[in-house]
């Protein structure tokens, strides 16, 4: 279904109040809404996804990052639009009448995403998810976490979180926070990350390695961190030797963080691991859901300096 009429953009958003409510914990699936720019599809967690809206007039900020478009307050709140054509290089909207705002939460923040149209909801599996080649949208530091490919459409996963710490750095991980845990001292027990974002993935990295825990293992998904984890397993030795805590991302390809979750604290051997979700997803209702698959912390990105002390307090280091 194409958003095209005001009506339309009302039973968008029932359905993503009804997949709320439809989405189990633990399936390793999604909820994607999908929408288009210039022509090219690309999607978004619905998860993140608070509402969508008919694109309306802003007011522009002087001196703000060139690729906010403005501020509007929708009710009594005041909401920043980025205009992702813009952010990713692609043309403006043909027909700008019929243009959406996808206003979304994560990471304790609000910001509205300028799209030309809104197709809409699938849910997929994480499994279905593949890499994006590194050409894609910048490389190395590209902003396309996967590849999803349903009922014969691919369709790109943007980085959000790499587009709003590129827009707006201060609302990412600052390493300077780390200062106010005091001095540090070397740890040597490793710590395994698993975290799809490129970006995030090292700034994570980083802040372990000057935090002390110079011993990491960064795995790209759950499929990663739990083909590591089984054959630290199959070792034979310890599983502290291997790994002391596991830091997962919750949205990421191949295997989401609560499915490696669920299958972490099922198994006999793995389930003593601590293992934290740090995510840009954690409100109430996650909590409750990661609660639910044994998760011994959630945390929201970006509090690297809490995920420090409760690395610390988990591993015993504190």
């Amino acid at each position: 279904m194409l958003i095209s009429a005001e009506g339309d953009v009302h039973k968008m958003a029932n359905s993503i109040k009804q997949t709320e409510i439809l989405l189990e914990s633990g399936t390793n699936e999604l909820e994607i809404m999908e929408f288009i720019i210039n022509g090219e599809l690309f999607g978004i967690n619905v998860a993140k996804v608070r509402e969508i809206l008919r694109a309306c007039p802003v007011k522009p900020m002087q001196k703000s990052h060139p690729d906010i478009e403005g501020i509007f307050k929708p009710r009594d709140e005041v909401i920043t639009v980025i205009d992702l054509a813009k952010y990713l290089g692609l043309p403006p909207s043909d027909n700008p009448d019929y243009d959406i705002f996808i206003v979304t939460t994560f990471n304790n923040l609000d910001f509205a995403f300028h799209v030309h149209t809104v197709v809409g909801i699938d849910r997929v599996s994480w499994s279905m998810m593949k890499k994006p080649d590194k050409i894609i949208y910048g490389g190395e530091e590209g902003v396309a976490t996967g590849i999803a490919e349903f009922e014969g459409r691919l369709i790109t996963i943007l980085d959000f979180e790499k587009i709003i710490a590129e827009i707006s750095p201060q609302t990412s991980i600052q390493y300077e926070d780390l200062e106010k845990l005091g001095p540090r001292v070397r740890r040597e027990k490793t710590i395994l990350i698993a975290e799809d974002s490129m970006l995030l993935s090292k700034m994570i990295v980083e802040s372990l390695h000057r935090s002390g825990y110079v011993n990491t293992v960064k795995t790209d998904n759950g499929q990663e961190a739990w083909d590591y984890l089984c054959e630290a397993k199959e070792s034979g030795d310890p599983i502290t030797e291997h790994v002391a805590c596991i830091v997962s991302d919750i949205e990421m390809p191949q295997m989401d963080g609560h499915r490696l979750t669920k299958l972490v604290k099922e198994d006999s051997v793995l389930k003593e691991i601590p293992l934290i979700l740090f995510s840009s997803l954690i409100n109430e209702a996650m909590k409750i859901k990661g609660k639910e698959l044994g998760a011994d912390e959630q945390i929201s990105k970006p509090e690297i300096a809490n995920l420090v002390s409760i690395i610390d307090r988990l591993t015993g280091e504190d």
